[in-house]
């Protein structure tokens, strides 16, 4: 018997308890155990069978890590259809998280009790792929056609109580194992004999459109709802060998490799904060506007007590408005009561001026303009009204973590902690480690990143960090694509077909063009040898009052909130090509999508050589959590992966003779090529 299923017998009653830590995924060996223990109950002649799971899960779904693998029987399946046809009630007695096939699982059992904290749900296409093991075929006949869409072409994990009232589950148990032993089954017979629901076209289409709003170009999504339409015209028998088919093919595509990657980065990277560090109970947090605030309101949704510290009186009330204007803001979207809001509010945050009688915080936060004197006088300010124990953190996203942080006392308790806007949404945090940063600095910010459910990623100090160099490498490729015969509508439309959400000239209109502008001065780009820099986006600024949307202008026209492409803008692009000497020529849609995103990957090989980042896959999930990315993309290293390095290396390289001022091959990129290297794999431990 596998040491990942246990059985054991009671007057006549069989238990099944799969123990698979940490979450009960159903593995080859756990396959193997649960085909294993039902053949030992059928011998033995049991009367009732309970099928359950060990701590917080009942089975949280398949072994992600199988899926680039064939099948190796026993496959889910098998067992599943074995448990709908076993010869005696199998009844799922779910005692936590059940999660696509844990929730197939249960979806052919005769009866399903759930403990209170249960979770259920069919998220395959999350992962790229469809439920493979009877979900589509099973689910619409148990409840409804409409519910069973939200459920499987959504990706929905839903509440006991909720999956009680579709009828998913058949009754709320404080102990689910012990109600099963006698709890009276139901009429009805098992699932898949249930009748097939009714077709509801409308309620398709509804499916259909809401799939490609929440997840344009995603394959899977799509082709669940197919499935789950299915059931309405084919037998069962019939519909589960065409899911079976479609997940088969899906859990080898590009999408499903990318989100696979996504995923397994994600779980490491939340990882990194479940052991070690101190725990932050006390913070303070200077600057209250936007930023400040929303890292203020953040903080004390974990329980954590701050202070915001501005500069004067007006200045500290414009900070309470901003953190109160958020907790309206959650009011009012359902995320708390009012009472708790208020409660909240009340006894986590207060406000001061200046830096008298701070409290001895644990933690201090420096979110004021980007400017490095105004920074390295906060943290001066801050070195001398604090324990020396306290941790600095500047939250800088372009500056010199080094040069804020030089001259401070204990240097070792310094470094940045880069929030991305809005704070309290966005689930990065670019934890940066100065030239001095102790190992349990950091530790103690990545548990602190984990209190707050954010992706942490490590990143070394240089200008823009991981994220905003990769960025700004992104918009000077474009711009150069502007000046040689590309306009910023057609630029920002290739981008979108590719799948980030907005192309970078929507990007910038919504940030303000000034902003871009004034980091471009700071660094001294116009003159900067060995750079090719394009002007186009400097003019617009000097030479039109067009900032973007919040100047009803800027790469775009903006007639009441609609964007169109601008004449005038597009004039003044054609000119600065003119102006150049540079004859212009059509770029297509391919060629546009292949150069910016080919520069991502190349200035993301620089940084890992550079070793700014420790991991591939640290570079992805920036690009994808701050950067907005297509998650199916699977972020710029992995999607290089994909195309082939060899092909990536090829681009580079004419790029390069064509233009050697802004392409440079990475030698990192040329060794992996040479040594046949996975991407993904740069930096993961062996």
């Amino acid at each position: 018997m596998s040491e990942c299923v246990h059985t054991s017998f009671d007057d006549g009653l069989a238990i099944i308890t799969i123990d698979n830590p940490p979450v009960n995924v159903t593995s080859h060996a756990v396959r193997e155990g649960l085909m294993a223990a039902l053949d030992k109950i059928e011998a033995a002649g049991a009367t009732r069978v309970i099928l359950t799971g060990t701590g917080k899960s009942f089975v949280a779904g398949a072994d992600a890590k199988e899926f680039a693998l064939p099948p190796q029987p026993p496959v889910l399946p098998e067992i599943v259809e074995r448990i709908e046809n076993f010869p005696v009630p199998v009844i799922a007695a779910l005692n936590g998280t059940a999660l696509g096939g844990g929730l197939e699982l249960a979806l052919a059992c005769r009866l399903r009790l759930a403990a209170p904290q249960a979770t259920l749900g069919l998220p395959e296409v999350t992962l790229g792929v469809v439920p493979g093991a009877g979900g589509t075929q099973r689910l619409p006949r148990l409840i409804g056609l409409a519910p069973a869409l939200s459920l499987i072409a959504e990706g929905r994990v839903i509440g006991a109580v909720e999956a009680e009232r579709l009828g998913l589950i058949d009754g709320l148990m404080d102990d689910p194992v012990t109600a099963a032993r006698s709890h009276p089954l139901p009429e009805r017979p098992v699932t898949g004999a249930l009748p097939a629901p009714a077709l509801d076209p409308q309620a398709i289409e509804t499916a259909r459109r809401e799939a490609n709003r929440r997840n344009p170009r995603q394959d899977a999504p799509q082709k669940a709802i197919g499935l789950v339409e299915a059931t309405c015209r084919l037998p069962l028998a019939q519909g589960l060998a065409l899911e079976r088919e479609t997940f088969l093919a899906l859990k080898t595509s590009d999408q499903a490799s990318a989100l696979r990657h996504v995923f397994f980065a994600e779980r490491a990277a939340l990882a990194q904060g479940k052991t070690g560090g101190a725990e932050i109970g006390k913070a303070v947090v200077v600057g209250g506007g936007s930023m400040g605030a929303a890292i203020a309101y953040a903080l004390a949704g974990t329980g954590i007590e701050v202070t915001v510290v501005e500069t004067d009186t007006a200045s500290r009330e414009r900070a309470r408005a901003n953190v109160a204007k958020l907790y309206a803001e959650s009011v009012k979207r359902g995320k708390m009561n009012a009472e708790a809001a208020a409660a909240e509010e009340a006894t986590r945050l207060r406000f001061q001026s200046g830096y008298d009688a701070l409290p001895a915080a644990d933690l201090a936060i420096e979110a004021v303009f980007e400017d490095m004197d105004v920074k390295r006088q906060v943290f001066t300010a801050l070195d001398a009204a604090l324990p020396q124990s306290a941790i600095l953190a500047t939250n800088t996203s372009f500056l010199d973590v080094n040069r804020i942080g030089d001259g401070l006392s204990n240097p070792s308790r310094f470094l940045g902690l880069h929030f991305f806007s809005p704070a309290h949404v966005m689930k990065l945090l670019e934890v940066v480690r100065g030239a001095q940063t102790s190992a349990a600095t950091v530790t103690t910010a990545l548990r602190l990143a984990a209190r707050l459910k954010k992706i942490a990623v490590l990143a070394g100090v240089c200008d823009g960090f991981i994220g905003n160099r990769i960025l700004t490498r992104y918009r000077q490729i474009c711009d150069i694509m502007l000046i040689e015969g590309a306009l910023p509508w057609q630029v920002d439309a290739a981008l979108r077909g590719f799948g980030m959400a907005m192309g970078p000239y929507e990007v910038q209109d919504l940030s303000g063009l000034d902003i871009a502008y004034a980091n471009r001065k700071r660094l001294g780009w116009r003159t900067k040898p060995g750079f090719r820099y394009i002007p186009i986006a400097d003019r617009i600024v000097e030479e039109t009052s067009r900032l973007g949307r919040k100047t009803g202008a800027g790469w775009y026209d903006y007639d009441n909130g609609k964007q169109t492409p601008s004449a005038l803008i597009d004039s003044l692009v054609i000119g600065e090509s003119a102006r150049a000497g540079i004859t212009r020529r059509p770029f297509d849609d391919d060629e546009i999508v292949r150069r910016a995103i080919t520069a991502m990957s190349e200035e993301g090989f620089h940084i890992l050589e550079e070793g700014i980042a420790a991991k591939s896959a640290d570079i992805d999930l920036v690009m994808i959590h701050g950067y907005a990315f297509p998650r199916w993309r699977g972020g710029p290293i992995h999607y290089a992966g994909r195309v082939g390095l060899p092909e990536i290396l090829h681009r580079i390289e004419a790029y390069a003779a064509a233009d050697p001022l802004s392409w440079k091959v990475p030698d990192l990129l040329r060794r992996a090529v040479r040594e046949g290297v996975d991407p993904d794999s740069f930096g993961e431990q062996p």
